[in-house]
């Protein structure tokens, strides 16, 4: 999946040190003295989830944090607790049993997205309200047209001025298009009314800083050519249900109506900045940045999105977060970006940043940052005629004394260098940062973005439908006779039951956070602990280390844990671990990504006299590079399963038994061991006829990678009765697609590993699919589920074909959705909806198999639940079965205690993608062999070459390949 910049209300974000918030499993609590209530989090840090805060999903889904009491002491609660919710009375009527029974009578396409089959009835009927708001649009048509601009100014900064210009001209009045129209200040143009034709506008151009155009100054032609009518009758037959209209493409009916919606946030002039789409940015009385740090700020804003849902257009509002440039000087800036995180490049902040120069006052846009100083580039200067520094032409030039003369200079020239010091530029304001966050700036972004529910459900009908003019006061809306409800949806949702858990001995109670502990129970199968080693990082001497192998409390603490691994169900060798340590050299910025380090990580685990089965890895601080570096060699050359933890987590006294438990749940599953499974009652449809659990994940590099880094799928999938073990496949691809090239090959994998070790084939497939976007729906079921069926009949034989029916649900996080109870009785103590909660009525598709569901219990923030989406169903489920049998298995992660928000086949496919990113770990932090970096650009050959030489073979080591060494 790919990366992003912005949080939303849950604090979410990518990346960051082992160690850091977001693990995947409940948090854990000391009990009475004698009885600790053992709580599994996730376990040991590392990236993906336990102890890493990648993407925490343990709270909620991809970059997670989940819902809690926020920070800042600002108190959780029910959101508009005692207003009356009643729910929409289009949802009340048997019109949508109605519809969906129409359904049996029709025939579906080939491969066509299945319709609903019903709506689920089991679990606690409770009434949510949502962030969507009733739209209602006129019956006439709007009007579509196609803007262009002569000649093409290709820069979108230019393309607004352009616009803006052309609104103040007496040209946009004369043709009818002052108060009629909306615009996306590009290439369409929505009018409420038929525009005369042809339409032409000529512009003068300059700039926001200039009064006047100038004589002979550049010109530019705004044409705009009718396209189509709108007709929104259309959309009012698709909403209402009408099995004819199932398939019309309501896409760019929804697409014209976003336009006039964002036309007041986005408008010239206004105070909104638009980031991406649909997510409108402020910075205004009641909406102040928050100082980020390393140069940044955080603004809020919101996101607004049209949406269409049985019998009513709705739009989706929810309240965001995202990272902007401080309006300051940008050396300083820079100078607090690097001073933020060791290895952080100048390049990473300034490339594409806007400035203007303060000797001259010109603006321009940085390119890149050079490698050469003030103090030694030297041009051939006519006017002093000789060569001099950067740093005496502006001394002798401008009688500037730089205060930063060995600071990289930057490049704001065109096809032409021109290197300026960065002393000499102020960055403009209202500038998105579109680059990767450090680790600084992620933990303070959740700070500010992680509102309990209540706040954020308030900062959206109260700021966010004003900031949106949804409160009717945007003229545009007026305009086109569009007025929306000033109060969130009510719709009807129920409360799942929790399915039984079962341990080899114990059975644990759930609590109402869909968590349980440890105390008195043991793995349901406990692995083998054998000859296995310490590995100590001993790093900058750390204040948290261990002196050394011979430090007693080291050896004290790991047969305290050895002993929490016996207690838990594990066989464990009498005799202590071998313990070796490693010195790592110092950090050098001429070596960003801890090489050396590695290197000698690497000669001390080569040294030891017999191969270890798994190695815990003692790390001296959360260095990513170092974590990185570990897992890539180990998991690629050495083929050593490892677990790393932190010292600091060790020696803790409070919370080390917890801490304990933690490492034990991802030392028994990569030895092989089930931790837990379901009860019976729980198994019963699994079991119904063998059956195997598939996870599918594609993710894709992000912001400061080398132009052209591959991206990384996984498949996992079940191998063993309790659906417990989830070895992987996981190959490199062309980067940022997001459809899975070898999927054929990788399930045929998985299928080979099922039959050995089951000696029988599954005759049901489930997919979950994780992290495509809904316009990918139909390229999953015409391209993947076709790779999927050809890896079956690889298994064809004389007695006949193979082929399983498969069923392929696709898991979205990236959406906007939120619920909030209504009645204190089925709210969590934040004011967040209880773990089960699922909707399928009223913000759902109007024809397709689809449902919201919050398995998890929230940590922090507003909780986001996942949103599942059936693309093609042989198996052919009911909608109580389906969503039963997904939050059961949100109830198997076995690195947690407790649900988790993504189901979890799709949760360790994630992971696996998030582990195959340690292998070209240089890549995505923007370094390369050659020298090319995401500054200078490159070919995307380059970054394929280096990606295959350090992915190597992948994981292909006998002990490691069949094994969930992700974990």
């Amino acid at each position: 999946m790919a990366q992003r910049g912005g949080y939303d209300n849950r604090g979410r974000g990518r990346g960051g040190p082992p160690g850091g918030r977001g693990s995947p499993g409940g948090r854990g609590s000391p009990g009475g003295r004698g009885s600790p209530d053992v709580r599994g989090r996730g376990a040991s840090p590392g990236r993906g989830g336990g102890g890493g805060y990648d993407r925490g999903r343990g709270g909620a889904p991809r970059g997670g944090y989940g819902g809690g009491g926020g920070r800042g002491g600002q108190p959780g609660g029910v959101f508009q607790s005692g207003v009356p919710a009643n729910v929409d009375a289009r949802l009340t009527d048997t019109s949508q049993d109605a519809l969906v029974a129409s359904f049996r009578s029709l025939s579906l396409k080939h491969d066509e997205i299945p319709l609903r089959p019903n709506f689920g009835t089991s679990g606690k009927p409770i009434k949510m309200r949502a962030n969507f708001f009733a739209v209602k649009v006129p019956k006439g048509p709007l009007f579509e047209y196609e803007v262009t601009i002569s000649p093409d100014p290709k820069v979108k900064r230019v393309k607004r001025r352009i616009f803006q210009l052309a609104e103040s001209s007496a040209d946009w009045a004369k043709f009818g298009l002052r108060g009629n129209v909306a615009h996306d200040h590009s290439t369409k143009l929505i009018a409420a009314k038929l525009l005369p034709q042809p339409l032409s506008i000529r512009v003068p151009f300059y700039d926001e800083d200039e009064s006047a155009p100038k004589a002979g100054g550049k010109e530019f032609v705004l044409t705009i050519e009718y396209a189509r009518n709108i007709d929104t009758s259309a959309l009012l037959n698709y909403l209402q249900g009408q099995p004819q209209y199932r398939d019309y493409d309501v896409l760019p009916i929804i697409a014209a109506l976003n336009v006039v919606l964002g036309a007041f946030p986005n408008r010239s002039g206004g105070e909104g900045v638009l980031v991406g789409r649909n997510r409108f940015f402020f910075k205004s009385r009641d909406m102040v940045p928050v100082d980020l740090g390393g140069g940044l700020e955080a603004w809020k804003g919101f996101y607004s999105s049209v949406r269409p849902s049985h019998y009513q257009l709705m739009v989706n509002v929810n309240a965001c977060t995202t990272a902007f440039y401080k309006p300051t000087n940008l050396a300083d800036a820079m100078t607090e970006f690097m001073n933020s995180t060791f290895g952080a490049r100048p390049a990473a902040f300034a490339k594409g940043v806007r400035v203007q120069t303060t000797h001259l006052g010109y603006k321009k846009t940085v390119k890149t940052v050079s490698q050469l100083t003030a103090r030694q580039h030297k041009f051939d200067c006519a006017e002093f005629g000789r060569m001099v520094t950067v740093e005496e032409y502006f001394r002798l030039k401008y009688q500037i004394n730089l205060r930063f003369p060995n600071m990289p200079l930057i490049d704001v020239g065109g096809q032409k260098a021109n290197f300026l010091p960065a002393e000499l530029c102020i960055i403009l304001p209202n500038q998105p940062f579109r680059g990767k966050l450090t680790d600084e700036h992620t933990a303070n972004m959740i700070t500010v973005a992680a509102k309990p529910p209540n706040v954020n459900a308030m900062g959206i009908v109260n700021q966010g439908l004003r900031e949106l003019g949804f409160d009717g006061t945007a003229p545009q809306l007026n305009a086109f006779g569009i007025s929306i409800s000033n109060q969130m949806t009510v719709v009807p949702g129920r409360i799942l039951a929790a399915p039984g858990i079962k341990y080899g001995v114990g059975t644990p109670a759930v609590d109402q956070r869909a968590s349980w502990n440890l105390r008195g129970v043991k793995f349901a199968k406990g692995a083998q602990l054998s000859n296995w080693a310490v590995l100590l990082i001993q790093d900058s001497n750390a204040r948290d280390e261990f002196t050394g192998p011979a430090d007693p409390e080291l050896m004290q603490t790991v047969r305290g844990f050895a002993s929490m691994c016996k207690t838990s169900g594990m066989t464990v060798e009498q005799k202590d671990p071998v313990v070796v340590a490693a010195k790592l050299p110092r950090k050098e910025h001429t070596d960003p990504i801890r090489a050396a380090a590695i290197e000698s990580i690497r000669g001390t685990l080569r040294g030891l006299k017999t191969k270890p089965k798994i190695v815990l890895v003692i790390l001296s601080s959360g260095d990513k590079h170092v974590y990185n570096g570990i897992k890539h060699l180990c998991d690629v050359y050495l083929d050593l399963a490892t677990v790393c933890v932190q010292s600091n987590k060790l020696r803790k006294e409070k919370g080390q038994v917890q801490y304990f438990a933690n490492v034990a749940l991802k030392f028994n599953m990569k030895l092989g061991g089930v931790n837990h499974s379901l009860d019976p009652r729980s198994m019963t449809w699994l079991k119904k006829a063998p059956t195997m659990l598939m996870g599918i994940d594609v993710t894709h590099p992000g912001p400061g990678s080398v132009k052209g880094t591959p991206s990384i799928a996984a498949v996992v999938a079940s191998c063993e009765p309790e659906f417990s073990q989830y070895p992987c496949s996981m190959e490199m691809q062309e980067s940022k697609k997001e459809m899975v090239t070898n999927l054929a090959k990788m399930t045929r994998e998985r299928l080979t590993l099922f039959v050995n070790r089951n000696k029988v084939l599954p005759k049901r497939i489930l997919v979950y699919r994780d992290g495509v976007s809904e316009g990918q729906f139909q390229i999953v079921v015409d391209q993947e589920l076709p790779a999927i069926r050809e890896a079956c009949k690889k298994f064809d034989t004389a007695q006949g074909p193979y082929r399983p029916q498969i069923t392929v649900v696709i898991c979205g996080k990236r959406h906007h959705t939120r619920f909030y109870p209504t009645e204190e009785e089925n709210a969590d103590d934040k004011g967040n909806p209880r773990p089960g909660t699922v909707v399928d009525r009223g913000v759902t598709s109007v024809y397709n198999f689809d449902f919201f569901l919050q398995a998890h219990g929230g940590l922090q923030g507003t909780t986001r639940p996942t949103h599942y989406y059936v693309v093609h169903d042989d198996i052919g489920f009911s909608a109580d079965d389906l969503q039963n049998l997904t939050n059961a298995v949100s109830y198997m992660f076995a690195r947690a205690t407790k649900a988790v928000s993504l189901v979890s086949p799709a949760y360790y496919a994630d992971l696996a993608c998030e582990r195959g990113r340690c292998y070209i770990h240089k890549l995505l932090s923007g370094l390369s062999n050659s020298g090319v970096s995401i500054a200078s650009g490159g070919s995307d050959d380059v970054a394929v070459r280096e990606a295959r030489e350090q992915w190597g073979n992948g994981v292909t080591g006998a002990l490691l390949k069949d094994t969930m060494f992700y974990l």
